[in-house]
């Protein structure tokens, strides 16, 4: 199950971390959020123990979505070592996600 990343637990779960993390900014409202929430679950089930993977409800933590600068949703942030590496807006293939994470993972 995807991690649930919050504006409380944010800093110590990504930012102060030396592994990858995997952060996908959604609402509940937003349709494109719900059609890549699958792929995030999966990938968080497949990449358990080598990266954290998990999701910022925007409408909850609006501190970590300002922080961050997002503006639009779905944005996935891929963190490596605490900070940004890459980038990705909008929905995208379980395929797509998941050669951004091994890239990192290598």
């Amino acid at each position: 199950m995807a991690f649930e990343f919050t504006d409380a637990n944010f800093k110590e779960s990504a930012v102060e971390t030396e592994g990858v993390a995997v952060v996908d900014f959604w609402a509940e409202w937003c349709g494109p959020c719900r059609m890549i929430s699958p792929i995030i679950e999966e990938l968080a089930t497949e990449y358990e123990g080598k990266a954290l993977i998990g999701k910022v409800n925007v409408d909850h933590n609006p501190e970590v979505s300002l922080q961050f600068g997002v503006r639009s949703i779905p944005t996935i942030l891929f963190m490596k070592g605490g900070e940004v590496v890459d980038k990705h807006v909008g929905t995208a293939s379980k395929q797509a996600l998941a050669s951004k994470i091994d890239a990192l993972l290598n």
